[in-house]
């Protein structure tokens, strides 16, 4: 059993050739701009690890964070937001392309969605490219607290028709049994 409350932030690197290499599994969470990523992985360590804002786009490197010496928990830049001439998507691209090819260490990649929004054309985007260049992925929607049971299923109505629907999980960092379910994936995975 992974104990997530040890958990450490470990560095942030701008180019792939340069992430740490102690441990050989890797989980990434991925999605737009302002989606929860750094608020998840603290609801996930039940500590402020992650760096939050209500500003989008601040995360523009690879955070890798030790969770107990099992595996790192990556945070990646978020995509979908422009602002003060720095061009996000392009990092973005750049930047998890080199990361998505050959990397033997990653395990899953985490695709979270605003479940107040559902999938949009850029999230679509990326599950065809898990599936085209075969990257095990879960959706991960954040923010359910926020929405009702009839919003839900328009939220999984959202999944293009081509993904597999049973590999999502709705979270939110106010509900800890959400929070217990995403650890139990993460587990899964990991085995």
């Amino acid at each position: 059993m992974i104990n997530y409350k040890n958990a450490k932030f470990i560095k942030s690197v701008s180019d792939v050739s340069s992430k740490p290499h102690e441990l050989s599994r890797e989980i990434v969470f991925v999605g737009r701009s302002n989606v929860g990523k750094s608020s998840l992985i603290n609801a996930l360590v039940s500590a402020p690890l992650a760096k939050t804002s209500s500003t989008p786009g601040k995360t523009t490197l690879l955070n890798y964070f030790d969770i107990d010496h099992s595996f790192y928990l990556v945070d990646a830049p978020g995509y979908g937001y422009a602002a003060k001439g720095v061009k996000l998507d392009e990092i973005f691209s750049s930047l998890m392309n080199s990361y998505f090819e050959g990397n033997s260490d990653l395990k899953c990649a985490l695709l979270l969605v605003d479940s107040r929004r559902g999938v949009g054309p850029m999230d679509k985007e990326l599950l065809e490219y898990f599936s085209y260049y075969d990257i095990p992925y879960y959706l991960i929607f954040t923010k359910s607290d926020k929405i009702n049971q009839k919003e839900k299923a328009a939220c999984l109505k959202s999944i293009p028709e081509a993904e597999d629907k049973e590999r999502y999980l709705f979270t939110s960092t106010a509900d800890t049994r959400s929070i217990s379910e995403l650890k139990k994936l993460i587990e899964y995975i990991l085995k």
